[in-house]
C-alpha cells in the first residue's frame, strides 16, 4: 500500500496504518488542549498544566512515529512511505538547522530507490550543504551513485573523489570510481583503483571479476583469466566470470575452455545465452555490459 496524505485531515498513511500527524509545532497546544475539559477556556488566558504536558507527549509520539518511517533504520519501508514522512518533517519544520540533514539525506535515498534522480539530487545537494565534513563523505558517495546512473560520469567522478578524500579506505567507493573510469576508456586509472579495492577486501568476487572484464576490455586476456579464475574461487556461482573467463580464454585461442566456460556461464544464468552469437556454426561471443 502507498503512502497518502491528506493535509485536511492531518494524517500520514505509514506502514498501511493511519497514523495522526501533530497539528502544530511543539511549543503550542492550542487544538490539542481545545479537546480537554477545560477546552473552553483556551485563548481567555487560560492554561491548563496537566492537559498540556499530555499534548507535549502526545506530540513527541507523533513526530516520533513519523520520525521513524523517515530513518527508515529497518530498511522495510516503501521508498514512498519514507519520502512522504520526511517531506512532512521537512515541510512542519519540526527539525531547524543542520538537525534536518537526514531528512534531506533519507529522501534522498528513497528518491533514488524508486528511479527520481532529480528529486535525490536536490535532496542530496541540500544535505551536503548541512552536513559535517565527516558526514559528507558518505553524502558524496550517495550521490555519486545517483550521477553514474544517469551517465553523468565527470560528476559521479568528482564526487566518488571527494567521498575518498574524506575516506581513502573505502573499498565501495574505490569500487564505483573504477567503474566511472572504465566508461571512459581510462583503463589505468580503473584498474589501480580495483588493486587498491581488492587490497582492502580479498575476498570480494565481484571486484575480481570486474577488474577481470576492465582487464579484457584492455585485451590483456591472460591477466582477465587470472582475475576471473580467482573470482569464481570465491564464488562458483558467479555467471558473469565464466562468461567472461569463456571470452577470454577464446581470444587466447584455447575453444575447448572457452566452450566449457560459456556452457556453464548459460547454465547458471540463462540470460547470458543473447550474447552467443551461432551461424554457420561458428560461434562469436559479444561482451556483456557490467553488472549492477
Amino acid at each position: 500500500m502507498g503512502a497518502q496524505v491528506d493535509h485536511s485531515k492531518e494524517e500520514v498513511t505509514i506502514n498501511g496504518s493511519a497514523t495522526p500527524l501533530p497539528t502544530l509545532p511543539p511549543d503550542k497546544f492550542t487544538d490539542c488542549l481545545r479537546n480537554s475539559p477545560s477546552g473552553d477556556a483556551v485563548g481567555k488566558g487560560s492554561f491548563d498544566p496537566i492537559q498540556g504536558a499530555v499534548c507535549q507527549a502526545e506530540l513527541e509520539r507523533q513526530k516520533h512515529v513519523v520520525m521513524e518511517a523517515c530513518v527508515n533504520s529497518n530498511g522495510d519501508r516503501s521508498p514512498p512511505r519514507v519520502i512522504q514522512a520526511c517531506t512532512e518533517l521537512l515541510d512542519r519544520n519540526f527539525f531547524e538547522g543542520r538537525d534536518r540533514f537526514p531528512l534531506f539525506a533519507n529522501r534522498a535515498r528513497a528518491y533514488f530507490a524508486q528511479g527520481d534522480g532529480a528529486q535525490a539530487l536536490a535532496d542530496y545537494n541540500e544535505a551536503v550543504k548541512l552536513a559535517t565534513r565527516k558526514e559528507r563523505a558518505d553524502l558524496y558517495y550517495a550521490r555519486g551513485l545517483v550521477y553514474a546512473a544517469q551517465s553523468n560520469y565527470d560528476a559521479a567522478l568528482q564526487d566518488f573523489s571527494a567521498a575518498l578524500d574524506a575516506n581513502s579506505k573505502s573499498a565501495p567507493a574505490l569500487r564505483q570510481r573504477a567503474r566511472v573510469y572504465q566508461h571512459q576508456d581510462n583503463f589505468g586509472s580503473s584498474l589501480r583503483d580495483y588493486a587498491e579495492a581488492i587490497r582492502l577486501e580479498p575476498k570480494n568476487a565481484v571486484l575480481w571479476s570486474e577488474r577481470g572484464y576492465v582487464f579484457l576490455r584492455n585485451r590483456d586476456n591472460a591477466s582477465a583469466v587470472k582475475d576471473e579464475t580467482q573470482a569464481i574461487s570465491l564464488d562458483a556461482r558467479l555467471a558473469w566470470a565464466y562468461f567472461l573467463r569463456g571470452t577470454a580464454f577464446g581470444n587466447l585461442g584455447d575453444s575447448g575452455s572457452a566452450s566449457s566456460d560459456i556452457k556453464m556461464a548459460v547454465e547458471l544464468d540463462p540470460s547470458l545465452a543473447k550474447y552467443v552469437i551461432i551461424k554457420d556454426k561458428t560461434a562469436s561471443l559479444l561482451l556483456p555490459p557490467p553488472p549492477g
